[in-house]
């Protein structure tokens, strides 16, 4: 009647510093308001990491106003996440508190790699959602490779809501990948063709990887987690023009190629 399979899926990892859904709410409306089509109904692992310490109780054993109100309410954010298009799964960096208010919310615990030392300074919170992937549990998930040991190619164009991910390789398209499509690659991207949607590269944090496209006209463009959205236009001088992004400390730099 059915099997069970392993499998693997890309997802964001969204990096909560604040558990105020407010501030959140925010922050998402002024990043991604004006731009809905950025996501579309995307799997989210919630990083717990980066949140402030929870709170300790009382002598009697009851939490204070203020300290109850550090606390995640995880259905909220779940229904917050769905109103900009994003399905929270699972989370990752959870004490066991969190980790059982999320999974009494139907979110899953997820094996990720654990946050940079450091992470990257950025404008809002939203601005740190970072490409991971989720893998069985058994396996954690490696170091990006260096350099991808293969190359998936694509010959053939990507519709709205396709997906392609190259997991430890480059990935080689060489058609049309049009608006609502995406493609993912833990190495490079390489685009043949007119590329309108999605392209994220260096998928597991390599920022050596790079986007190369015969016409750049993407929707969003990501190197190891640092993206930039149609929220802020291409510049003139590679926009519909044969381009490369890569990535200058944690700032995208494109430049126009000359072919």
């Amino acid at each position: 009647m059915f099997e069970l399979r392993s499998a693997s899926i890309a997802a964001f990892s969204l990096v909560l510093r604040s558990p105020d859904l407010q501030q959140l709410a925010q922050a998402l409306q002024e990043r991604l308001g004006d731009t809905p089509e950025v996501f579309s109904q995307d799997p989210v692992v919630l990083d717990l990491s980066q949140l402030p310490a929870p709170p300790q109780a009382a002598d009697d054993g009851q939490l204070s106003l203020e300290s109850a109100a550090v606390q995640l309410d995880f259905p909220a954010l779940v229904a917050l996440l769905r109103r900009f298009r994003m399905q929270a799964v699972a989370v990752s960096g959870a004490t066991v508190e969190q980790l059982a208010a999320a999974q009494a919310a139907g979110l899953a615990e997820a094996d990720v790699p654990a946050q940079r030392a450091e992470a990257p300074r950025v404008e809002t919170v939203v601005k740190e959602v970072v490409r991971e992937v989720i893998v069985e549990r058994e396996v954690p998930v490696p170091a990006a490779p260096a350099e991808p040991s293969r190359t998936v190619i694509v010959d053939k164009p990507l519709r709205s809501g396709q997906q392609v991910y190259a997991k430890g390789a480059d990935l080689v398209v060489m058609a049309l990948v049009n608006h609502g499509a995406e493609v993912i690659a833990d190495g490079n991207i390489h685009v043949y063709a007119p590329l309108r949607g999605k392209a994220i590269a260096g998928a597991r944090g390599n920022t050596e990887a790079r986007i190369f496209a015969a016409s750049l006209e993407a929707e969003l463009i990501a190197i190891a987690g640092i993206y930039r959205t149609t929220e802020n236009p291409l510049p003139a001088e590679v926009l519909g023009k044969p381009a490369q992004v890569r990535l200058e400390g944690e700032k995208l730099v494109m430049e126009a190629l000359k072919l």
